[in-house]
């Protein structure tokens, strides 16, 4: 297999971009390696954020226990169970996630799942807990993406634009070719690549923007949960797009629309509505809070 990576457009090669690193005869993959450096540093921002706000930071790295594993679960399952038709002749391919292979909304249902049950046994606020868990889960999301650039995966169709990536065809399924890659190949030194959108970088860009804004945001949420709802919007405008460039969808039965698409436009859709609605209901309730505290004032000069 050739091991070549280039964005022509932007004259960058990368000449050996190897998929595991052997370390006393033990093989380590590098997409392993990146989803737990994202795990890490999410941990470590979440901490962050909780003593600034003055929450127990301890509670949050003790989930980070229990969500890698749940997260991890939801994942894969996500992931084998809209791709049924791959896994179904050979059950054992279920079990290797070196491979690749996991679909970052399971993780997010399982993650979510998790933090509700955590929340509730610890007796914690499960809307404040979500606003502070979400920025490590994006931070992860943002690193843990570079994992499908070892992988030469979930990358979109030809392009020629400025990011153009060109993945030698000997490393990539040929499922996930399309006509007009094949119609485009470029042929150097003797390897023949394909050309392609680098939706993992365009995914790990989008997902820094969100996270910078819902640090910023942070501190002017009208009620709790709603910096985990805006996530759930940013992420799922910029999810939206990005699926559509990408050849490796999976696709719902019956129909066949992308999955991930139709999940993004339904998450942003009841994100920006919950937010509404939640917004509506603390205006209505301001002008009775002051006209309360107006009365009570009253009542004290009085006295």
């Amino acid at each position: 297999m050739d091991y070549n990576i280039n964005f022509p457009n932007l004259h960058i090669n990368f000449d050996h971009v190897g998929k595991n690193i052997t370390i006393g005869g033990f093989s380590i993959a590098y997409y392993g390696i990146v989803i737990a450096l994202g795990f890490f540093a999410g941990i470590a921002i979440a901490c962050w954020k909780a003593k600034k706000t003055d929450q127990n930071p301890d509670n949050y790295f003790d989930l980070a226990l229990i969500a890698i594993i749940t997260s991890l679960i939801g994942a894969r399952l996500y992931y084998v169970i809209f791709r049924w038709d791959y896994y179904k002749e050979d059950l054992l391919r279920i079990f290797k996630i070196r491979e690749g292979g996991l679909a970052i909304y399971g993780g997010i249902i399982a993650a979510v799942i998790t933090v509700f049950v955590f929340t509730r046994v610890k007796k914690l606020h499960f809307g404040q807990f979500c606003d502070t868990a979400v920025l490590g889960l994006i931070l992860g999301q943002i690193i843990g993406r570079w994992g499908n650039f070892f992988n030469r995966e979930a990358f979109g169709g030809y392009t020629n634009n400025l990011f153009a990536m060109q993945l030698p065809i000997s490393a990539v399924r040929a499922s996930e070719v399309t006509q007009e890659q094949w119609d485009h190949l470029v042929v150097i030194d003797g390897v023949s690549y394909i050309q392609a959108h680098p939706t993992f970088l365009y995914e790990s860009l989008w997902n820094l923007a969100v996270l910078i804004l819902l640090l910023v945001f942070f501190k002017k949420k009208k009620f709790h949960g709603e910096v985990f709802f805006w996530y759930l919007g940013g992420y799922g405008l910029g999810r939206f797009w990005i699926e559509s460039l990408r050849t490796d969808q999976l696709l719902l039965p019956v129909i066949g629309y992308p999955v991930s698409q139709a999940l993004a436009a339904l998450l942003v859709l009841v994100s920006i509505g919950w937010i509404i609605v939640a917004r509506c209901k603390i205006r209505k309730k301001e002008p009775q809070m002051e006209k309360l505290y107006e009365n009570t004032e009253g009542i004290e000069k009085r006295d």
